[in-house]
This record gives structure tokens, C-alpha cells and sequence, in this order.
């Protein structure tokens, strides 16, 4: 809940590149293997920004993911970011990401991101166990994706960031360990860590419930959330949000807290989602509809909601909770019109003998502990709400 000091009008804008090599068995994102159809796509993405600009706004952030952004080669993306600039008032001094795959992303196609403006790369490493990756369906190595933080740095870029996923079936504290030992010894200034999860309708969940193998329980998992949150710490990683960690304040991806804290962002291309409160909008999660819908010269949305007020106080529990600053009482009071400690004081109290919440008098967070337990604890909160 808590403002920064960007203005309303500064927005965030999300491209999406719904293009992969192969899919990775665990992953639920949009996204295709035909890469003969990325032509047809970037001239739909012209015309879908052209059509979705707004007067009067500036975006501080660009984020560009997937998908397998990489693919694309230099010149097309660096024709993003003009269009980006633009259509959308692109602030000379906005964080601008680039997810990259390491198995796809060479040193030369770096520099290029570099040299148009990318000042934050966000590398899906995963793990630096070939198994662990070969599990996964990973198409890089652990020598790929040590070589590509090593192109990243070379190239100029000082603010890298690096995905790794944990909780795979039988991983041990000590094999989780050596993953993160390995990432912080590269000293990303960002760490994203992500709980394995078995989305319906994905190749993983299928091999799951057929016995292929078995997953790991949930207190086991629960064992490797802790041991990240201690091992990072002492490291000398902040860890602000339930599953991303940065070196300092400075590092937080601000792309990713606009989502967080309900700021104004415009997601472009396949399955892209948008927010501009109280509406909430999503574009096709299919390439041929959103192409068809841009041909006809509208915009490629599949849907809307209008979040009414109690819907938008569940996600500002939700989203507020996730959040290492956790609750500010005096922003939740100005846009609900509520006094949280008054509103919510039983739970409150529970949770904190609990030792899954700490209040102060300027808000409430969750400690480690209570991070466990989040979608309990907000459940508890809901139905407090009449």
C-alpha cells in the first residue's frame, strides 16, 4: 500500500514475446514455437501500441518478457523500444528490463541491449544443476547461464537480476544451497526465487498425477523458503517480497511494484494483462485472435472486470501482505475510508501471538513465518470484511 513518489500519470508498460524455442514443461505463460510468425507479430505490437497510446502520460518503466524475448534479434528489438518511446513518453531515465534465456541471448545481442537503452536484465537461470535444469526442460547449461551473466556484465550492464526456481521433487537443503551459493557469488543486485508449482494443463502436472514422480511436501518446501530467506539474508540480500529479494532498496524491480501496489501499467501482446483502476483488462491468449482483432483495427482485448471497492481492499490485503513493508495503515485508511487495526484488530492479535505478524504503529507485515501462511491469513481477513 505504500506510494512512492511517482506521479499518477507515470505507468508501466509490459511487452510481451509469446515466442519459446520449446515449451518448459512447468511453464503456464503464453507462448508458441513458431518463430516464423514473429513478423506478423511485431507489426501487430506497432499498431497495438499506436492504437493504446495516451496523452498526458509517462512510462518510468519498460519491462519486455515472455516468452523467449532473446529470439528476436537485435534490430526488431531495438524497434520495440522506439515504439515504446514513442507512443508512451518513454522517461529518460526509466528501468527498462529485458528477461533473457541463456541458452539464446549472445554476447553481441548484449551490447545491442545496452547500446538501446535496457539498463536491467532479468536471466532465467533456474538452477545451476544440469539435472536440476534437464528436469525442468531447460534448454541451457549451467556453463551457458555462467556465461551469460559473465556477456551481461561485460556488456555495461550493472543491474542484473537472476531467476531460480526451488522445491523440486527430493531437492535437499543442501543442493538449494549450493544454487544459491553459486548465484551469490555472481552478486546480482536481484534475486527472484520461486516456489516449483504444478499448473493444471501443463506437461509437468500431467507427469505428476500419472506418478512419473513426487512432489515435494509441503514441509520440506516450507524448510527451503526459510533456509532462503536466512541464507539470503545473511548475505546481505533484502528480502521485500515473498519470492523476489534485492542487494538494497534501489534494486527492487519498480516495474514489478507498480503490480504490487496497484500503479497504472499497460501490458501489450498476447495474454498481457492491464490496470488503470478500478478497471482491469486482458488481452487474447492467442496469437491468431489478437492478430485478427488488430487487422480489424481494434485493440486485442478478450476481456475486462470493474473491481469493485471490497475487491480492490482483497487485493491491497493480498498484495500489501506479500510485501516485506507489508500494510501502511494511514494509506489503507485514506483510500478505503477503514481503520485497519481497529477494523481487523482480532485477527490482528492472532496472528501476532501466532508469530506470523508484526504491527507498529505505522503498518503491519508479515514475518517469515507468517509469509507461510499468507493465503490463510488474508482468507481470515476477507471475511472479516461486511
Amino acid at each position: 500500500m505504500q506510494h512512492s513518489g511517482a506521479t499518477h500519470s507515470d505507468i508501466g508498460i509490459y511487452v510481451h514475446i509469446p515466442f519459446c524455442q520449446s515449451k518448459c514443461p512447468y511453464c503456464d505463460f503464453y507462448s508458441i514455437t513458431d518463430l516464423n510468425r514473429i513478423p506478423d507479430y511485431l507489426d501487430a505490437l506497432k499498431k497495438e501500441m499506436n492504437a493504446a497510446k495516451t496523452d498526458g502520460v509517462r512510462a518510468d518503466t519498460l519491462y519486455i518478457g515472455g516468452g523467449t524475448p532473446s529470439l528476436l534479434s537485435s534490430k526488431q528489438m531495438g524497434a520495440i523500444v522506439d515504439w515504446a518511446a514513442g507512443c508512451f513518453n518513454l522517461d529518460p531515465g526509466a528501468e527498462m528490463t529485458l528477461e533473457i534465456n541463456p541458452a539464446t541471448a549472445t554476447a553481441r545481442d548484449l551490447q545491442d541491449y545496452a547500446a538501446f537503452g535496457f539498463n536491467r536484465l532479468n536471466i532465467g537461470v533456474q538452477s545451476f544443476n544440469d539435472q536440476n535444469l534437464s528436469f525442468l526442460g531447460r534448454r541451457h547449461s549451467t556453463q551457458q547461464a555462467l556465461a551469460a551473466v559473465k556477456a551481461g556484465t561485460d556488456a555495461g550492464f550493472s543491474n542484473i537480476g537472476l531467476d531460480l526456481i526451488f522445491g523440486l521433487p527430493e531437492q535437499t537443503p543442501g543442493a538449494w544451497k549450493n544454487d544459491l551459493m553459486q548465484a551469490i557469488r555472481l552478486a546480482p543486485k536481484h534475486l527472484s526465487c520461486y516456489l516449483l508449482t504444478y499448473e493444471p494443463h501443463t506437461p509437468l502436472h500431467a507427469d505428476l498425477q500419472n506418478g512419473r514422480f513426487t512432489a515435494l511436501s509441503e514441509l520440506r518446501a516450507a524448510d527451503l523458503f526459510r533456509m532462503t530467506h536466512d541464507f539470503l539474508g545473511a548475505a546481505g540480500y533484502q528480502h521485500y517480497e515473498i519470492s523476489n529479494y534485492a542487494q538494497n532498496t534501489r534494486w527492487r524491480s519498480k516495474h514489478n511494484q507498480k503490480y504490487w501496489n496497484f500503479s497504472p501499467y499497460i501490458g501489450l501482446g498476447p495474454a498481457a494483462h492491464s490496470c488503470r483502476l478500478p478497471v482491469r483488462w486482458w488481452n487474447h491468449r492467442s496469437l491468431d485472435n489478437y492478430l485478427h482483432d488488430i487487422l480489424q483495427g481494434r485493440l486485442p482485448r478478450a476481456d475486462q472486470e470493474h473491481l469493485t471497492e471490497e475487491q480492490q481492499m482483497i487485493e491491497a490485503l493480498y498484495l500489501g501482505l506479500r510485501q516485506s513493508d507489508g500494510i501502511f495503515f494511514k494509506a489503507f485508511q485514506n483510500r478505503f475510508h477503514i481503520d485497519f487495526k481497529l477494523y481487523f484488530h482480532t485477527a490482528l492479535d492472532r496472528f501476532s501471538a501466532e508469530g506470523w505478524l508484526e504491527t507498529d504503529d505505522r503498518h503491519c507485515r508479515l514475518t517469515v513465518e507468517g509469509m507461510l501462511f499468507l493465503d490463510r491469513i488474508v482468507d481470515e481477513l476477507v471475511e472479516m470484511i461486511n
